[in-house]
């Protein structure tokens, strides 16, 4: 029963899409376990950038079976925009994408509530992408989301939606002082979708537990990253649901006991977008060359990301949590051309040191970062097909982070391409 689950390992943009899709190679299955439309993962091949925003990375691999699972909040309108991009270029999805009867549906007064809330003076700012995540999430705990499942039955979908829209009209107008769209209108828009969702929607818990029996290789694939874990990460400048590890389980059906590894994704450096705190984060000529280099920009919104150093304490709170045994590090050719890097091992505050993660935001926010130095290559690893390849200096870069973490690394990326990969190894 090969189940493997590819996590982030930072706060997300860590190039999960790149390793997804290079490990999909070796899968039979490739599946989709949490988050919404608010996480694109970019894939590079032939000189074309895809962008992914709900659709598994393994796609792009005839023959793969892709699973997008309950543990997915699905904005219909955005899945099958998605959808009709990868018929244009060619990508078959009949028969190979299977969507979860069992997934929430993002409606669209989530987006009003997600965008409000965040544009208020009354609420504190987190920094989402108003793309309606979290309110979506909130109705699933609360029991009244509604499901793909439930397009199957219209005059049901329509009763649970007439109910919801009362409540949430009364809240908007209360809190807003404004009118939501009429019912009507959001019911006429969510049948728009119901023949293209019925085509492809299962029940994949049956689906992933048939796989596995028959012995297919599962790859199971996160958004997001371990630091925006709703339990675990940067609490409350998280997203709402659980990309950690743990995730896959409850988004896909899986049992803990059928997943046999956990690679993580990391970047050479760190990045976080949006509110909230972050420890190792540069606002000097270091921290806009890593966004220069690096093109941190974010593929969903465009937004400039906030770069700094790699951090330690984050990575090896990533590994403990998530059980990882291989990590995947990306973007180490960002770093070609800097005389000095820097790794925080630790966090200092009011005299202490602390080398685990801490809860309280306070000391993420004002502790001072503790650093290894490392020297730089000035050289381009772009063209490295092997670790020998690589400069001396970034071999014991690379090295160091290996010693530091104590986890060794299946794949190093050195550019967006497929082939600008060294691989040390396989996932199954």
């Amino acid at each position: 029963m090969p189940v493997a689950v590819v996590v982030g390992m930072q706060w997300g943009d860590e190039g999960k899409g790149k390793i997804i899709d290079l490990l999909s190679e070796e899968a039979d299955v490739i599946a989709r376990y949490a988050g919404g439309h608010n996480a694109g993962h970019t894939i590079v091949f032939d000189g074309n950038q895809h962008i992914l925003h709900l659709i598994p990375s393994g796609i792009f691999h005839p023959g793969k079976l892709c699973i997008i699972g309950n543990g997915v909040v699905i904005d219909p309108a955005a899945l099958i925009h998605e959808m009709d991009l990868l018929k244009k270029a060619n990508i078959d999805l009949d028969g190979r994408l299977i969507i979860s009867d069992r997934a929430n549906i993002i409606l669209p007064y989530h987006g009003t509530f997600d965008k409000g809330r965040e544009n208020s003076n009354n609420f504190e700012k987190i920094g989402t992408t108003g793309r309606g995540i979290g309110p979506s999430y909130a109705d699933k705990i609360a029991r009244s989301g509604i499901r793909t499942c439930d397009y199957r039955n219209e005059r049901y979908l329509k009763k649970k939606l007439e109910s919801n829209y009362q409540e949430k009209n009364s809240i908007f107008r209360d809190l807003y002082g404004k009118e939501l769209p009429p019912c009507e209108s959001i019911f006429e828009d969510l049948m728009d979708y119901q023949e293209t969702i019925l085509k492809y929607i299962g029940d994949t818990h049956v689906l992933l537990r048939n796989e596995i029996e028959q012995n297919k290789k599962v790859l199971c694939e996160g958004a997001q990253g371990t630091m925006l874990d709703v339990d675990h990460g940067t609490y409350p400048f998280v997203t709402s649901s659980n990309s950690t590890s743990g995730g896959a389980s409850t988004g896909l059906g899986i049992p803990p006991t059928q997943i046999d590894r956990v690679v993580g994704v990391i970047k050479a450096y760190t990045t976080r977008v949006g509110e909230g705190p972050f420890p190792t984060e540069l606002h000097d000529e270091d921290g806009e060359r890593l966004r220069d280099e690096g093109r941190e920009f974010g593929s969903t919104t465009g937004r400039p990301r906030r770069c700094g150093w790699f951090d330690a304490v984050v990575a090896r709170y990533a590994i403990r949590l998530n059980g990882i045994d291989a990590m995947a590090i990306t973007k180490l050719d960002v770093l070609d051309r800097f005389n000095t890097l820097r790794v925080c091992t630790g966090y200092k505050y009011k005299g202490k040191v602390y080398e685990e993660m801490p809860a309280d935001l306070d000391i993420l926010e004002n502790g001072e970062p503790v650093y290894t130095q490392f020297e730089g290559w000035n050289q381009s690893t772009v063209k490295a097909e092997k670790f020998d390849q690589l400069p001396d200096n970034a071999k014991q870069y690379i090295d160091g982070l290996q010693n530091i973490l104590g986890i060794g690394f299946l794949m190093i990326s050195t550019g967006p391409e497929r082939n600008q990969t060294i691989r040390q190894g396989a996932l199954f």
